[in-house]
């Protein structure tokens, strides 16, 4: 049996600095309170440690406090790791500065000034003269200081900087057990709470299989949480088995936009959803960091708690890496790839504000120095997916710079607007929200049975196996050369490129063989971190996608559990049984895997195999109905999902300065008089001034459509009343230009009057 573990070479520093009567450590993490002071877990394998983020949107935050129990009072040198986030691009300025409180009265270092690494910053002597003292961290400008830890020593020497998570010192320093504690008898251990690891978790546990939920993070969702703010993509509930997505359905959000507000991600509806299901305990805050090995299967998945350093060791059958990054079959020995160049990179998406008077905003001599032509405007107040970085940066070991590049980028281009060339036009300006969590795109693939390839795709290569379906585009990003001029080495802004020969109503299905390790006997994948190439993840990364593959990969775990075999065998053998599973309603359930199942009252209605029970059935609705499927389109009018309530499959829309344009066209079924409406879905982005052209044989007239306000009846919007003789063409064509803003189009509808 192997261990994954730290290197021999830290276990030696930590012998080097034992633990002593006259020495104090005090994690960050672990203070009383917070105060405004965010904790971030996102690069811990990389520095070694959760850490407190004072992220202020330029404001300087509430103190973060603790009381700390001393052995004995008098004189204490004193070391707080951390670092000036800046100082690798030698920067102008130090946005994170902060003091260290003790008892009240500040030091005289001031931190975050020095090291462009982490490092233990010498604060000079403090004396202490009660053996319970206040600690307290005072945020100096708003601008994402960092503090991992304090130690007070009374000792000459300082604390080995290693970035090994939780090194033997640290550890005897804490007082934590040799022993991580058990928690054992687990069918799958599911690491990862994003929309993945949530499917994998709510399917395994409805079938029976008892389940460990393990998220670094205070709340689920991923990309789908009110941290990142990535509304929900990709089409589900069709294809070949058109009852998987039923439960990402339960909990996905239905933000209207991306980024949204903190609301619609609806974290406490998740987390109410996996709580309610008495198959699953629900580790929040624990990061993984460690595997143990015996031979090809994953024995057990160490995990500390980010606020108390308490290390769990998790045991069970079955391991599936919904991590994104694919770091527990990294640490486990997978077969894996990561593209060399040409890798896309991690969104901040980012909002402001108008307030009724002017609002001032601090200079940032260390952002991206930037002008208003340096980025596209943040329209709608919001910076939206492309506020992109990281491209071909080392997206594992290089992820804190990526966001902290990201962060100059965005304050840099606010700073622009507020105190450069576009004062004038926002001195009422203010930042309401930024994304301190990144929301990465790409980086470790585990290679399965099957590596899935945009050929297969395209082409619709038949797999016996082929399960999820894929709707995305093959959507992959790149930089956008106008916004590349100024910083080629580290641009900040995408574009998408996107090849559309998928068809999104059936969905390409994406094969099970894709969903677990071709080396690692017990581990299971889903999410972008699965077996495909990097142009196939441009179809397969959306997130109710990744979703629909953890709803897979839990159904495989109760059949695995039930005939006492590994994931490939479901494949092999029991590919029947499986199929068979995959047909049941979302909330289908059994208390045990060999037990009965039953189908509650609640389940949802079963989608049609085309998927078609997504919108509203165009047959279903009175008089002569065209789909906008039916409807001649120019280029740029692109599909979504997002707004609940079309007519169809999909409803599209295209942006106020793409100049496109769409015309839909009927005969009249009778004389008579008929009402003709269009249909739309409402959103504060769409244009309140869209140009809708009515022509009736050779008679032409035009009226403007307010998107913003909802149809009257919900669905359709009158565009006019016409006497109409039998047989005359009738063509409605919707256009962008002087719009002002998004143009939706879903349907249009002859009515005849009094129906």
């Amino acid at each position: 049996m192997s261990v994954k573990t730290i290197s021999a070479f830290v276990l030696l520093v930590a012998m080097i600095v034992p633990a002593r009567a006259d020495q104090v450590l005090v994690e960050a993490e672990s203070f009383d309170t917070h105060g405004g002071w965010k904790l971030d877990t996102q690069f811990i394998d990389t520095m070694g440690s959760p850490y407190l983020l004072s992220h202020g949107l330029g404001k300087p935050v509430r103190d973060a406090s603790t009381t700390v129990t001393f052995p004995s009072t008098g004189e204490y040198r004193v070391y707080v790791r951390t670092k000036d986030w800046v100082a690798r691009w030698n920067a102008p300025g130090q946005p994170g500065r902060f003091q260290l409180i003790v008892d009240g009265k500040p030091l005289d270092e001031t931190f975050g000034t020095k090291g462009a690494e982490w490092f233990w910053h010498d604060g000079g002597t403090v004396d202490i003269r009660d053996l319970q003292t206040t600690v307290s961290l005072k945020d100096l400008t708003g601008f994402d200081g960092r503090c991992d830890a304090i130690l007070f020593t009374q000792g000459d020497e300082a604390p080995p900087n290693t970035s090994a998570i939780l090194p033997g010192w640290r550890r005897e320093m804490l007082g934590l057990k040799e022993t991580p504690t058990e928690e054992d008898g687990y069918h799958l251990v599911v690491i990862g709470g994003g929309y993945s690891g949530l499917g994998a978790a709510i399917s395994a546990a409805r079938m029976g299989c008892k389940v460990a939920l393990v998220q670094n993070r205070p709340v689920l969702g991923g990309n789908g949480s009110s941290e990142i703010r990535v509304w929900a993509m990709g089409n589900i509930r069709r294809g070949k088995y058109p009852r998987i997505g039923e439960i990402i359905e339960e909990i996905s959000d239905h933000a209207t936009k991306s980024p949204g507000t903190y609301e619609e991600f609806e974290d406490a509806k998740k987390e109410a959803i996996v709580r309610a299901e008495e198959n699953i305990d629900l580790f929040l805050n624990h990061h993984a960091f460690k595997v143990e090995m015996n031979q090809a299967s994953i024995q057990a998945v160490h995990a500390f708690d980010t606020r108390t350093s308490e290390v769990k060791r998790f045991t069970g059958r079955f391991f599936v890496d919904c991590t994104g990054h694919g770091t527990i079959g990294h640490l486990a020995g997978a077969d894996l790839e990561m593209t060399p160049k040409g890798r896309m990179g991690m969104s901040n998406m980012w909002a402001w504000d108008e307030a009724d008077v002017p609002v001032s905003f601090p200079e940032t001599p260390w952002a991206l120095n930037l002008n208003m032509t340096d980025f596209p405007y943040p329209r709608e107040h919001h910076g939206q997916w492309f506020w992109e970085g990281g491209f071909d940066k080392d997206p594992i070991d290089g992820a804190e710079a990526i966001r902290d590049w990201n962060l100059r980028a965005v304050n840099g281009a606010f700073n622009a607007m507020k105190n450069g060339d576009g004062a004038d036009e926002h001195r009422s300006a203010f930042l309401t929200w930024i994304a301190y969590i990144g929301g990465p795109r790409e980086s470790r693939r585990l290679m399965g049975d099957v590596v899935l390839t945009k050929e297969d795709v395209i082409s619709k290569r038949d797999f016996k196996d082929g399960c999820v379906p894929t709707t995305w585009s093959i959507d992959l990003h790149y930089p956008k050369e106008q916004y590349a001029e100024k910083f080629p080495d580290n641009p900040f802004i995408s574009k998408a490129v996107h090849d559309r020969r998928i068809d999104r109503n059936y969905g390409y299905p994406v094969p099970y063989r894709c969903f677990y390790s071709r080396n690692i006997d017990n581990l299971f994948m889903a999410g972008r971190n699965v077996s495909v190439t990097h142009e196939a993840l441009g179809t397969t990364r959306v997130m109710k996608t990744c979703g629909m593959m953890g709803e897979v990969v839990g159904r495989a775990t109760s059949l695995c559990i039930l005939h006492d075999c590994l994931p490939r065998s479901i494949y092999e053998r029991y590919w029947d049984e499986m199929h068979e599973l995959l047909l049941l309603p979302g909330k289908a359930r059994r208390q045990t895997v060999d037990a009965e199942i039953e189908i509650p009252e609640d389940a949802m209605t079963k989608a049609t195999d085309q998927g078609l029970a997504m919108g509203i059935d165009p047959a279903s609705l009175p008089g002569i109905v065209i789909d906008d499927s039916q409807a001649k389109k120019s280029p740029k009018w692109r599909p979504s999902i997002s707004l609940e309530g079309f007519v169809g499959t999909n409803y599209l829309f295209s942006h106020g300065y793409d100049d496109a344009t769409i015309e839909f066209q009927a005969d009249t079924p009778s004389q008579g008089r008929f009402d003709i409406r269009i249909a739309y879905r409402p959103h504060a982005n769409c244009g309140d001034q869209v140009p809708v052209t009515i022509g009736i044989g050779d008679k032409v007239s035009t009226v403007t459509v307010n998107m913003q306000e909802p149809p009257s009846d919900g669905i359709f919007h009158s565009i006019g009343r016409f006497d109409l003789a039998e047989g005359v063409p009738v063509t409605v064509t919707l256009a962008t230009e002087g719009a002002g803003g998004d143009v939706h189009a879903d349907a249009v509808q002859i009515l005849p009057i009094g129906e």
